[in-house]
């Protein structure tokens, strides 16, 4: 197998500089490439090709994702192709750290890691306020202000806030 010529490997940087910049419609500090749902940007025939794993499947906000990395990549001067990538299933674990940092600034409690765990969907787990630090919260609701947060009230400091749920 020969490998890539160098200019191929600067347009797939390129292509994934431009298609990682993308904000989540419905969490925009955060990019698609922050939340790992952006699995790979390669470059098929002098196209573009971005692959995208939906948060889960049900996500309202998958077409419009998809519609804004392509429109990136068009932007950045690529033909483009956008492909849908179901499996392995997203989990909250492939969040970067700088993207729960950037959840966390924007107001709401990232994750907890360990998403594979019983516990993460079914049990308690110790959610801290994203405004104070502090563990004594308590859930309100198992939905937030979308399907993928619950909704939260510090007990310390009294702020309402999201938390994203493990998945």
């Amino acid at each position: 197998m020969a490998s890539p010529a160098p200019t191929e490997n600067l347009d797939a940087a390129r292509a994934w500089a431009a298609a990682a910049a993308v904000p989540d419609p419905e969490v925009p500090c955060v990019t698609v490439a922050d939340l790992g749902i952006l699995r790979n940007v390669t470059i098929e025939d002098g196209v573009a090709v971005a692959r995208v794993t939906p948060t889960y499947s049900g996500c309202p906000a998958v077409l419009a994702i998809e519609l804004a990395i392509e429109a990136a990549l068009l932007d950045a001067g690529f033909e483009a192709r956008i492909e849908r990538v179901m499996t392995p299933s997203w989990t909250t674990d492939w969040i970067t750290p700088e993207g729960c940092e950037k959840l966390r600034a924007y107001g709401i409690a990232p994750p907890v890691k360990g998403s594979n765990s019983k516990m993460a969907l079914f049990g308690e787990t110790v959610i801290n306020c994203p405004r104070c630090g502090s563990s004594e919260t308590q859930k309100v609701s198992e939905f937030g202000s979308t399907a993928c947060k619950a909704h939260y009230t510090c007990k310390a400091c009294s702020e309402p806030f999201d938390y994203f749920k493990c998945i």
